[in-house]
């Protein structure tokens, strides 16, 4: 039983570490800037800001 636990412990922080961390919070920006730019005029301006915010957050030193 400790070993489980001590084995899902080592996976919950491999995962939450580095690269995924950054995905698990840009992809969904990345999917609402994407689903905003359909809107004429501003969407794409929106899109773009986004974008750029998702970008500084992938790198982020983790």
């Amino acid at each position: 039983m400790k070993t489980l636990k001590l084995s899902l412990a080592a996976l919950v922080a491999f995962m939450l570490s580095g690269c995924v961390l950054t995905k698990v919070v840009t992809v969904p920006m990345r999917v609402t800037g994407a689903a905003i730019s359909i809107i004429p005029v501003a969407g794409n301006a929106v899109d773009g800001a986004i974008d750029k915010a998702a970008d500084g957050v992938d790198k982020l030193p983790f």
